[in-house]
């Protein structure tokens, strides 16, 4: 979808190694070692999007959980895409939602959130915010609301692929609209 495209902006899909224990956090995590290289090269970053769990999602009521203080702000339905960053990430939260929701009607919600709550450093955008570059995670809440998130019984059948391809059309949108076409 992004490819043979011309944008204002480069566009990088990096994967990396690591992310997982015992590696996370740690100096061999590889979105670490990657924004590290970045800040040491003077790497314009404007925003960097860690997409994570985003193919599992319910219609089913009480599905969603959430750490306190968010299970009184969000849908209990575990039904729809989110946005997470830190307060530093804001606009990149707000921008992101905007053009997924201005491109597709898979739900979405998107939250800025302090660092260091629960959930919302859980994967490799934190190794960027660490550098000084904004940086949000995207995500259907993974262990919030899939019971199957890290176990032998993840497997690709539990997929929903229509709303996998609902989100991944959207989140062509944010990419679209973050490197400026």
């Amino acid at each position: 979808m992004l490819a043979g495209n011309i944008y204002a902006r480069s566009v990088r899909i990096v994967t990396v190694t690591n992310e997982e224990p015992p590696f996370f956090y740690s100096d061999e995590m590889g979105s670490k070692l990657y924004a590290a290289r970045s800040r040491q090269c003077r790497e314009q970053i404007k925003a960097m999007l860690a997409v994570e769990t985003i193919g599992c999602y319910t219609d089913q009521p009480a599905s969603q959980q959430y750490p306190f203080p968010f299970c009184f702000l969000y849908p209990d339905t575990g039904n729809f895409i989110g946005f997470v960053g830190n307060h530093s990430s804001r606009r990149l939260v707000c921008h992101a939602v905007g053009a997924f929701r201005a491109g597709t009607a898979s739900p979405s919600e998107g939250v800025a959130a302090p660092g260091w709550t629960m959930g919302v450093h859980w994967s490799d955008h934190w190794s960027f915010w660490q550098a000084g570059y904004p940086a949000i995670m995207i995500a259907d809440t993974a262990l919030f609301c899939y019971p199957h998130y890290h176990a032998a019984t993840d497997t690709p059948e539990k997929l929903v692929c229509p709303s996998l391809a609902r989100v991944t059309r959207g989140l062509s949108d944010v990419v679209v609209g973050l490197a400026g076409k």
